[in-house]
């Protein structure tokens, strides 16, 4: 928790998140009518592991300092007796307020901005008629239609989502907002039909996980768009520079600790053709010391073809190849070795948390492999063996030709 000064002379609380790398764009995430409570901060936490320097301001501190509730049973009517209580107008200053504070901080790159939700949804809205983030978004905001008259002043990006559903926006509230906003090309607008308000707050009444999941990277995108700039290039390249110190205690100096080091405690491997791998440090030492690192053949090589870098995740597209001279259960779980050679495409897509891989999920055509070991016979099964990885590798080689050979 911090302490920062509001424009009227008082001070008030706030929990700040760092990311990994201790330096990037800034986000105030503007809290519901429960304060800044443990869902609020794990936001804050959500948006500091994808890069961003966040801070949750106690938006209560002039009725009550340190509120926390939570939408069940009477904390439900205290959090609404707050919300009534609270002055909007000097609501939105300490949002602002908490604006200035991140733009100054030494880890901020100096762009910030901000996401709220509920009451914090129109709050944000109101900070960017009022105060110009570099760019705001709004979940289920509440009364936003009350101010529409001051859209005029909006000169950032905006992003609302708006559930169909919301009795605390109904029906002819989102035909207002949408009329008084949709012909903006400063706004974006999701609607979520069939969907109640909070439908993205975990563990709530309406909480819809696909929804909430496709809103939160909507935004995560929306605000990396407008905020990360330069600083994105550097997150990427540090998520970059990870994976390959990874991969490079893997294959080449074969070093479980080390391997483990880049990974985050609850991290997993799923080799998905054959699901083998781990969930967790203790499983995954044994299975990279075990069944991984010391069965990998001598001549196994990666040649890269492309990867593409996100806010939180790497793509990574390559051929691998080896001679089956040594068991290899983590791909050929009992199957000795044949002496042959394999190449095959494979596609890895690695989750990064806190700068740390959290997952892979590895793919390849197993097929390809069995066929090309002589497991299987790929004249009588709609298979290729070593022509797909080649065909990665080169794109003008021959399309078509297996379902030539099968009609």
């Amino acid at each position: 928790m911090i302490t920062i000064k509001s424009f009227d002379g008082g001070e008030f609380d706030a929990y700040l998140a760092m990311p990994a790398s201790g330096y990037g764009p800034g986000i105030v995430v503007l809290q519901e009518i429960f304060g800044v409570n443990s869902q609020m901060r794990s936001i804050a936490d959500w948006y500091a592991a994808h890069g961003f320097v966040a801070v949750c301001p106690d938006l209560f501190w002039r009725i009550e300092r340190g509120v926390q509730l939570t939408d069940k049973g009477d904390d439900w009517n205290k959090a609404v007796e707050y919300y009534l209580k609270v002055d909007e107008a000097k609501a939105v200053e300490d949002a602002a307020a908490a604006l200035e504070f991140l733009r100054h901080h030494s880890s901020c790159s100096g762009r910030a901005g901000a996401v709220g939700f509920c009451m914090g949804g129109n709050l944000a809205y109101l900070l960017s008629v009022r105060f110009k983030p570099d760019c705001a978004v709004g979940y289920y905001g509440v009364s936003i239609e009350k101010t529409l008259d001051e859209a005029k002043n909006l000169t950032s990006p905006l992003l609302l989502h708006i559930a169909e559903r919301d009795k605390f926006c109904p029906p002819e509230a989102q035909a207002q907002i949408h009329a008084a906003l949709d012909s903006n090309p400063l706004v974006t607008i999701y609607d979520y039909a069939g969907l109640d308000h909070a439908f993205g707050r975990p563990g709530g009444e309406h909480y819809d996980a696909a929804a909430a999941e496709l809103a939160n990277l909507r935004s995560l995108e929306f605000f990396v768009s407008h905020l990360a700039g330069a600083g994105l290039a550097t997150a990427q390249q540090i998520l970059s520079t990870r994976w390959d110190d990874h991969v490079k205690y893997e294959f080449a100096t074969r070093n479980t600790d080390d391997t483990l080091e880049t990974m985050v405690a609850d991290s997993y491997v799923n080799h998905v053709p054959v699901m083998t791998g781990g969930v967790g440090h203790e499983e995954l030492r044994e299975f990279y010391s075990k069944r991984f690192i010391p069965q990998m053949p001598p001549d196994t090589a990666m040649t890269p073809v492309s990867r593409t870098v996100g806010v939180d995740r790497i793509v990574d597209e390559m051929v691998f190849e080896f001679t089956h001279t040594s068991k290899m259960d983590w791909m050929l779980p009992g199957v000795e070795p044949t002496g042959k050679h394999v190449k095959v495409a494979l596609v890895v897509i690695v989750h990064f948390r806190d700068g740390k891989l959290a997952h892979e999920h590895i793919y390849w055509d197993q097929a390809s492999v069995l066929a090309q070991l002589g497991l299987i016979d790929s004249q009588k099964l709609p298979v290729a063996g070593v022509e797909s990885a080649e065909k990665v590798l080169n794109p003008r080689l021959p399309s078509n030709e297996l379902m030539d050979r099968m009609t």
